[in-house]
């Protein structure tokens, strides 16, 4: 039962890499991506609101909107950057509570997306 187990759970991890290397290949951007809801100011300046659309990122510009897919169930959120992160070594994107729930992230904590921007 184990041993079933143990593939069922390796086939699972092969069909989301695939879903995201397929993604990978249409110019978006795959990765790991978690969830916060501080109440602190974001790096922009403005109050962290959990119930807003918004993303940590690096690199991309304050106001840049993001097209946020999870390969796993198909759902997409579009975000709004407005602060610096992660914080994580190996995570690409941040997501308000409100963005992450929209794309089935909140329970796992922490699950691979694809992001595309959608505009500047």
């Amino acid at each position: 039962m184990a041993h079933a187990s143990r593939a069922a759970v390796f086939a699972a991890a092969v069909l989301a890499v695939s879903s995201i290397q397929a993604d990978a290949s249409s110019g978006s951007n795959c990765g790991s991506a978690s969830w916060y809801a501080l109440g602190s100011r974001t790096a922009s300046g403005e109050k962290m609101n959990a119930s807003n659309f918004t993303a940590a990122h690096r690199s991309y510009r304050f106001g840049t909107m993001l097209r946020v897919k999870n390969p796993r169930n198909g759902l997409a959120v579009i975000v709004r950057v407005n602060d610096r992160g992660p914080h994580i070594k190996g995570r690409m994107l941040d997501l308000s509570k409100a963005a992450a729930g929209q794309i089935g992230l909140i329970q796992s904590g922490v699950a691979p997306v694809c992001m595309e921007v959608v505009s500047r």
